[in-house]
């Protein structure tokens, strides 16, 4: 009995010590995915394959944060798109939580905004899961090394939600670092906004 004890006690241990999931970290290769766009049409990451990397943003319908943030990634995309940067937005909150992050929904916000991007519904959240973001807006820059597409950012897409005061950038500058050829100087910051809504496996 107190053998059992003492090896129920190292197992309770050992799980306490086992790391939290984490998902796609700096330099680490990006497995293909598709998923549904909201013109119902698959996109993949394969079919970017002659770009020169993706502006990949978890992001939603209902954040605050992301709202505020909403015209920015526009700007985002018709800065970059040109030089071979696309923005891809994938929605990672499970409907079943939050009704407003349905399909339907995704559609009528991206035609309220004049998306001219993928807005991509990840109903199993598989793709999420690997990537692993933990807010909305949260950024993954990947850069097409030729043969595959690696995680060269992770983070915020600048220091402040108010416009008026964003004083770096980072987005921006990790993109325009990459574009010189150069490596990127700040390639990891702390996304902030509301949290994911993951539906109950």
């Amino acid at each position: 009995m107190k053998k059992w004890f003492v090896f129920s006690l190292v197992l309770l241990g050992l799980t306490a010590l086992r790391p939290a999931p984490s998902g796609y970290q700096l330099g680490d290769t990006v497995l293909d995915f598709k998923l549904k766009n909201v013109d119902d049409k698959s996109v993949a990451l394969a079919d970017y394959n002659k770009s020169k990397g993706i502006i990949l943003i978890f992001d939603c319908n209902t954040c605050p944060m992301s709202k505020a943030y909403n015209s920015r990634i526009i700007a985002l995309h018709k800065k970059f798109a040109s030089q071979g940067f696309q923005v891809m937005l994938i929605n990672p909150n499970s409907a079943e939580v939050v009704e407003e992050e349905s399909f339907d929904e995704m559609k009528q916000y991206a035609k309220s905004h004049k998306y001219d991007f993928p807005y991509l519904y990840d109903e199993s959240q598989e793709t999420v899961k690997k990537f692993m973001p933990t807010n909305t807006p949260h950024v993954f820059i990947l850069k097409n090394t030729g043969s595959a597409f690696t995680v060269a950012y992770i983070g915020a897409i600048d220091d402040a939600s108010n416009p008026s005061k964003v004083k770096q950038r980072f987005v921006e500058a990790a993109v325009g670092d990459l574009l010189a050829g150069k490596t990127i100087a700040n390639p990891k910051t702390k996304a902030i906004g509301c949290s994911i809504k993951w539906k109950d496996s």
